[in-house]
């Protein structure tokens, strides 16, 4: 027999009333050995695993919905702030870059923020996560707008598109007030004779470039040799060929002098 053995929740209960009936007189049937154990000190919990539950909507119910499939596949945890940041992070890809400390003191951080008042919080820099969190309060709670004509306070309904372009706009005008704010103080500390030198970065860049200078230099001047050994072995081919040739005829002609200076025998 194959597939999974699905056994029953209460092991204990079967066994115990398997013991006390007797199936043929005279016939006893053994004590398992971990019976007298679980007697003692029973098992906090179920033994055998239950199916989660399956949350399925209407439009996707249906005979095949029904059929049960990979049931003791936990399910995937779902969260709202997971599509938020996808969508946040998708159209600001270089805010990754920035750098943040993810580190936590006691865990309980998030007790101190009031997403209400906006995303400027005590202790928290300014980043994506404030966006996300201000979009979804926003959702949650809506936008409070007090009635001219009756004076009441009346919660109107955020979208979550609504909700993502007032926390983008509110994230925007921050991070351009951050952005004038650092370069009035470097614009202050250099009236007052500070001097900022190349960072790191730069200077690694003009290291890799006077590398790369000199590294044309040194590759015009090795092209340049092979050149000159291509064309001279070109031209020396067939000067070879002529010498040879020369030395030959030369031979030629003293051997055939020196067989007309011979006198022929009588």
């Amino acid at each position: 027999m194959g597939g999974r053995q699905i056994r029953p929740a209460g092991v204990y209960r079967a066994v115990s009333q398997e013991l006390q009936h007797h199936m043929m007189p005279g016939y006893r049937v053994p004590e398992p050995p971990w019976f007298a154990v679980m007697n003692s000190v029973p098992p906090a919990e179920s033994l055998v695993r239950n199916v989660a539950p399956r949350h399925v909507s209407g439009s996707g119910a249906g005979p095949r919905a029904k059929k049960p499939k990979k049931m003791y596949r936990p399910q995937r945890i779902r969260y709202l702030e997971d599509a938020l940041r996808t969508s946040f992070y998708k159209d600001h890809p270089w805010e990754l870059a920035r750098p943040r400390i993810v580190m936590e003191l006691d865990g309980k951080d998030y007790q101190h923020c009031d997403w209400g008042t906006g995303l400027r919080q005590p202790g928290v820099p300014l980043n994506g996560e404030c966006v996300v969190q201000r979009q979804l309060w926003l959702m949650e709670n809506g936008l409070a707008r007090t009635n001219p004509e009756t004076n009441e306070v009346e919660v109107e309904k955020v979208s979550r598109r609504k909700a993502y372009d007032m926390a983008r706009q509110e994230f925007y005008r921050l991070r351009q007030a951050e952005d004038i704010e650092r370069r009035v103080a470097v614009e202050e500390a250099r009236h007052v004779g500070a001097y900022f030198g190349k960072t790191r970065l730069d200077v690694g860049m003009q290291l890799e470039d006077q590398e790369f200078e000199n590294w044309k230099v040194w590759a015009g001047k090795e092209t340049a040799n092979r050149e000159a050994r291509a064309n001279a072995d070109v031209e020396t081919f067939g000067a070879e060929e002529e010498e040879e040739g020369g030395v030959d005829g030369e031979a030629n002609q003293e051997g055939e002098r020196e067989a007309q200076s011979v006198p022929a025998s009588s």
